[in-house]
């Protein structure tokens, strides 16, 4: 470029502490569009001493850009000059070209809406168009590459994510270690665990008269060999597999099917209310007390314990030849039944005889306490000696 156009320090200098609006007043008529050579024309003198826009304003008779063309062209020239001078161009368009588009939108049409912000949707335009011009697009951060690295990434794997989530269907319900409503359902009373009515069916089909049922323990690894497989869901059990011909097997079974709910049958709630009720000196107040406790209950829970008692019951009833009495049989379920599912060693020791008591009086009594005479309205017998 001719020595007479100013350098950008000059240009920087001026839009640094000058002030476009003390350059003179603009003049009411429009005069013909000047092209930005006219500027090369300038003394060098004339612009050091009166200012880079004072020339311009001199050479077009307004001081302003007249339009959208022209503002480009000012911005064009400013970017050469930079160039020329062997200035930071990124300086000019950060500077100078700002400086242009506030001059720019002070002087836009009336019916044009004003934009404060140098960011403005006005001020893109012409930085995109100027861009364009010079060939050159706008620099990309490593964040922006990442963004849509990761989007281009997602929208691949979305079918597979879909395909997951149609294979992955609902399992069926375990029968170990989990809550009573929860486990697999009887196909008789949708209330009791399957795998309870299962181990009570094969003892009464044929252990009532097995001496010592219940008491004996079966072998472990055969016991574990049935968790596992009822613990994957099986909606059936084969009793004829012969790991279900062991009746101490099966006894164990169903012992340690209660003793691992995470809520014990008599229910961590109310396991206080029974432990005080046993306690209760006046013997037909505790009957009641407990019978109105069992019925509170929840449906799943005094179903489940109906079902076993009566199970129970129906050992006991056969005691002369498989010596389980009530007695018996309530020192086995006591603690595994009546019981917190927080159990500490103080509990265990000071509510161990309420414990079995409690057990041993609902077999005793379990046609009392699980009557159904008071839900269809008919009178219910008189508190059973105890």
């Amino acid at each position: 470029m001719p020595s007479r156009v100013p350098s950008l320090r000059m240009l920087r200098s001026f839009f640094t502490d000058g002030s476009l609006d003390s350059l003179g007043t603009s003049e009411d008529a429009r005069s013909k569009r000047h092209s930005t050579s006219e500027l090369s024309a300038v003394p060098f003198s004339a612009v050091r001493r009166e200012g880079w826009l004072h020339c311009k304003q001199i050479l077009t008779k307004k001081g302003k850009a007249e339009d959208r063309e022209d503002m480009l062209a000012w911005i064009k020239v400013i970017r050469e000059n930079s160039k020329a001078e062997g200035e930071d161009p990124g300086f000019a368009s950060q500077a100078l070209i700002n400086k242009k588009l506030n001059d720019y939108r002070k002087v836009s049409p009336a019916g044009a809406k004003p934009d404060s912000s140098p960011k403005g949707s006005r001020g893109l335009g012409i930085r995109a168009e100027f861009l364009k011009q010079t060939g050159t697009s706008a620099p990309r951060s490593p964040r922006q590459d990442a963004v849509v690295t990761k989007d281009e990434s997602s929208s691949q794997k979305t079918p597979w994510g879909i395909n997951i989530m149609k294979k992955n269907k609902k399992s069926a319900p375990r029968a170990f270690g989990v809550r009573l409503e929860d486990c697999q359902p009887a196909p008789d009373n949708k209330n009791i665990p399957l795998i309870v009515e299962a181990c009570c069916k094969v003892v009464e089909d044929r252990g009532l008269e097995y001496m010592g049922i219940y008491r004996v323990p079966g072998n472990n690894a055969v016991v574990s060999s049935l968790q596992e497989q009822l613990n994957k869901g099986a909606t059936e059990i084969n009793l004829q597999d012969e790991r279900w011909q062991d009746l101490n097997v099966i006894s164990s079974l169903l012992k340690s099917f209660f003793r691992k709910l995470p809520e014990p049958l008599f229910t961590d709630d109310k396991y206080n209310d029974f432990i005080e009720a046993n306690r209760i000196e006046d013997a037909s107040e505790r009957m009641r007390t407990l019978r109105k406790l069992i019925r509170d209950l929840p449906g799943h829970y005094y179903e489940t314990l109906k079902f076993l008692v009566g199970h129970l019951k129906t050992i006991a009833d056969h005691s002369e030849k498989n010596k389980m009495e009530p007695r018996n049989l309530a020192l086995v379920f006591g603690p595994t039944l009546v019981r917190t599912s927080e159990d500490n060693m103080t509990d265990m020791v000071t509510h161990m005889p309420d414990r079995y008591k409690i057990v041993e009086t609902l077999i005793q009594h379990s046609d009392w306490f699980f009557s159904d005479k008071e839900d269809k309205g008919e009178k219910v017998s008189p508190v059973p000696p105890r």
